[in-house]
């Protein structure tokens, strides 16, 4: 049986969100203009919909691996994720040096020390609708996410620790009371 986590949108906030596991709320933050039915590349909006947790990135310098159902790899100084919608790895987990624009997941502050690769967008990618959106820690100030979910590692851990396998993430009219 898959097991699935919720993210509902907090009323009247873009950012703010509580994610439902089992019986747990937790505080999440979520993409800087909320979330969306039509994501599209740079709109700082969360996707609408159920998605298929795929696997696990962790900064083995920094933490441990968690405990999971889901694949797990340790990443490297060379671990990137291609947000370019001209490249062939569009969406994809890539290794830097990389001719496309992307992002590096080995980061100096400490919001990727564990992530979490949601599926959306994936199967196939398709340019342009986005990329990169993850699950993972969230800033020390709580500021809004480009896209992701973000949590404290306890709670990115708790969820992991479920066994969850998917998630589903709510358009703001269907928040419940």
């Amino acid at each position: 049986m898959e097991t699935i986590i919720h993210v509902w949108p907090m009323p009247n906030s873009h950012s703010h969100a509580k994610l439902h596991c089992g019986h747990t709320i937790m505080a999440a933050v979520i993409g800087k203009n909320g979330v969306t039915t039509s994501k599209h590349e740079g709109d700082m909006a969360t996707p609408v919909g159920q998605f298929t947790l795929r696997k696990v990135f962790y900064r083995a310098d920094r933490t441990h691996p968690p405990h999971t159902l889901l694949p797990v790899e340790a990443l490297t100084p060379h671990d990137g994720w291609c947000d370019d919608p001209a490249s062939p790895s569009y969406n994809q987990h890539i290794i830097r040096p990389c001719p496309a624009r992307h992002e590096a997941l080995w980061r100096e502050d400490h919001l990727y020390d564990l992530i979490v690769v949601i599926g959306y967008n994936d199967s196939p990618a398709l340019p342009g609708r986005g990329s990169a959106i993850f699950m993972h820690l969230k800033h020390p100030e709580g500021t809004p996410t480009e896209g992701c979910v973000a949590l404290t590692e306890q709670d990115l851990r708790t969820v992991l620790q479920s066994g969850a396998t998917a998630i589903t993430i709510h358009a703001v009219e269907a928040t419940p009371v």
